[in-house]
């Protein structure tokens, strides 16, 4: 692990490549229709943002969580799409293979993606699985020389530009939780049948995958058959801690395009901001995304101390979410009409804000996480 002045130098770091690179560009890439380039994604490849969480000893930076979800704002801030394409190489993807890889497959992928430029995306939701991640219907059948995947996936992050994918499929229809496996698929597998046409978060590929008879060899199962449902839900639980510190980056962004318009615009012969209205409309967001940030670190602080922190990760996620949303619509409200125009940054920022109570488990599921500990006798008594 870094040190701490190490880990402060790679979110400064991060601050200054998103400043350079990503905020001057983000909404004129997603004007153009295409997303962010090829190009940047590669040169995050090359500085290893793909293997944050990946050992040192197969070149990544082996990272904390607290230092993960640090970084992970900071992208946020510039572009969340972009985060999210980053986030999903790390964790799932990476952290699976970290910690249930053949050492053949720590090998063969973990270094590709710690400075080799490769890309991974996740693939669990379908048409009729999102939520009920046991309800997947995708095959993996046994054949002679390995396995074959047939079915297809939905919502599947950069899945038309990753270069390796997690798959979780079905191995024993019979089994039911415990019939599930996950499989490290290569990008040739699968065909890309469509790419989502989004509200938000268009500077990243979201794609439905179709398997018709892959054939995949037996050295592409990650962990043993029937683990892939337990492997699924163990990474869902960290990803919602990535996913809150996206949160926590898209409304600091808003917060800080709106205060810096309120200091400047000028009504009634004074700055917007010492209008009472506005500036407690400020402070409140102010007050939120600093209650949010502090929950996301703290669940991020748990895992970090081996703590399953599954009920933290889902309050973060939910609590820095449903502020994501808050807090874009009310720096949109401070920009008043100008808000809504493309002229500034925050009809993006709140566009890109409302999938993420959505997204890795919608806030409804966290909720209903929260709620059973609670009947299980969970308390907030530190």
């Amino acid at each position: 692990m870094p040190s701490p002045a190490e880990q402060d130098a790679f979110v400064a770091a991060t601050r200054s490549l998103v400043a350079g690179e990503i905020t001057p560009h983000a909404a004129a890439w997603e004007a153009a229709g295409e997303g962010a380039p090829d190009a940047l994604y590669r040169r995050f490849g090359e500085l290893g943002y793909y293997g944050l969480l990946v050992p040192a000893e197969d070149g990544g930076s082996a990272l904390d969580n607290v230092t993960y979800a640090r970084i992970t704002e900071e992208l946020a801030a510039g572009d969340c799409a972009i985060a999210n394409a980053v986030n999903v190489s790390n964790s799932p993807v990476a952290a699976a293979i970290r910690d249930h890889g053949t050492p053949a497959q720590c090998a063969h992928y973990l270094p590709a993606l710690a400075r080799g430029g490769q890309r991974g995306c996740f693939m669990l939701s379908e048409a009729e699985a999102g939520s009920d991640a046991a309800a997947v219907r995708t095959r993996a059948t046994q054949t002679a020389r390995g396995w074959r995947l047939d079915g297809a996936k939905r919502f599947v992050t950069a899945g038309a530009r990753a270069d390796f994918a997690l798959v979780v499929a079905v191995t024993d229809p019979a089994a039911g939780k415990r019939g599930i496996s996950t499989f490290l698929v290569p990008r040739d597998a699968w065909t890309v049948t469509r790419l989502e046409d989004k509200l938000g978060q268009r500077n990243c590929d979201t794609a439905e995958c179709v398997f018709e008879g892959a054939e995949i060899g037996d050295e592409a199962l990650l962990g043993r058959p029937g683990d892939g449902y337990r492997i699924a839900l163990a990474y869902l639980n960290t990803g919602r801690i990535g996913v809150a510190a996206q949160a926590v980056g898209v409304a600091r962004a808003a917060f800080e395009a709106a205060a810096a318009y309120a200091r400047e615009r000028r009504t009634f012969g004074v700055p917007i901001v010492e209008h009472q209205a506005v500036g407690f409309r400020l402070a409140e967001m102010a007050e939120r995304l600093t209650a949010a940030r502090a929950l996301t670190l703290h669940a991020a602080a748990l895992a970090d101390a081996g703590q399953p922190a599954i009920v933290e990760a889902s309050l973060a996620k939910a609590h820095a979410t449903d502020m994501a949303e808050q807090v874009t619509s009310a720096a949109l409200q401070v920009f008043g009409g100008a808000g809504y125009t493309r002229d500034y940054p925050v009809e993006k920022l709140y566009r890109d804000a409302r999938v993420l109570s959505i997204y890795e488990g919608s806030n409804d599921i966290q909720r209903l996480v929260v709620a059973r500990a609670i009947a299980g006798g969970w308390s907030a008594l530190p």
